[in-house]
């Protein structure tokens, strides 16, 4: 079972964001293990998994994995379009040897309550006896997971763990704080009042970044992260958090998967005199 404080990795591109920058995968997940944390999630929203082929999926979660050496736990985001994309991404995540599966709702068309249930049990189905975990985040599904598909999917699936959780406000959070499901928090601004209500830790994009910063934050409870998650979000968040890497010294290139993009030469320079001063 996943525990503690995560990382939403993100995850190493060159040529321009079209292939997978395999040598980067171990320096950085040292690094990740470095900063105290306990594990990662893999090619979610902060790791572009959603624009990456199927094969790429498949082999970024291999170096994950292999990288990961026992020091940090994997959990591999394998939601995508389609069921059979996404139960092939589940079955090859726990074939693996992945610690966890997770998998968002497939975003663009409105799917009622049946329909998520058989998807998420397929998912669950294809990754057993691997903890699953749904990844709520109505921001980028378009829309939130019924509580009644999470009970539902409990009777069904005897794998399913618990959830990620990215909404904001904390209101939106609350809904799926069910007992005998383990939460991960992913704004950082909530995790404090989440983990007072029962979550069991947080899984965040600012930890791929700042590792030691958000571990203290989940373990002790203690320390302010709302201005790296602020100075980070003005620009493209992917792009940023990979142009600050690079200047900590962690061998990550800036390079994303169009369409998103890099940082433009003022933002590089603004953005590299914040991090010189804080």
């Amino acid at each position: 079972m996943l525990k503690g404080a995560l990382a939403a990795a993100v995850t190493p591109l060159r040529e321009g964001g079209e292939a997978l920058d395999e040598d980067a995968f171990a320096p950085y997940l040292g690094y990740l293990a470095d900063g105290g944390l306990d594990g990662i999630l893999a090619l979610g929203t902060t790791g572009e998994g959603i624009l990456l082929s199927e094969d790429e999926r498949k082999r970024a979660a291999e170096l994950f994995v292999s990288a990961a050496a026992g020091d940090l736990d994997v959990a591999v985001h394998c939601g995508a379009q389609t069921t059979a994309q996404t139960v092939a991404l589940a079955a090859h995540a726990a074939q693996v040897g992945a610690d966890a599966v997770a998998v968002i709702g497939p975003p663009y068309y409105a799917l009622d309550e049946r329909a998520l249930l058989l998807h998420f049990a397929a998912a669950a189905e294809a990754c057993a006896p691997v903890p699953f975990y749904l990844y709520e985040f109505r921001a980028r599904a378009g829309y939130s997971i019924p509580p009644a598909v999470i009970g539902e999917l409990r009777d069904v699936a005897p794998n399913l763990a618990g959830l990620k959780v990215s909404n904001k406000p904390f209101e939106d959070v609350e809904p799926y704080l069910l007992e005998g499901l383990d939460v991960f928090v992913g704004a950082e601004s909530l995790v404090v009042r989440g983990l007072e209500r029962g979550a069991v830790g947080a899984v965040s994009g600012l930890a791929a970044v700042f590792p030691e910063a958000v571990a203290r934050l989940v373990r002790e409870r203690a320390g302010d992260v709302s201005h790296l998650r602020v100075s980070l979000e003005q620009y493209p968040f992917q792009a940023a958090a990979k142009f600050v890497l690079g200047r900590l010294g962690v061998p990550i290139r800036e390079d994303v998967r169009r369409p998103l993009r890099t940082l433009m030469p003022d933002e590089q320079e603004a953005l590299a005199e914040w991090l010189e001063s804080s």
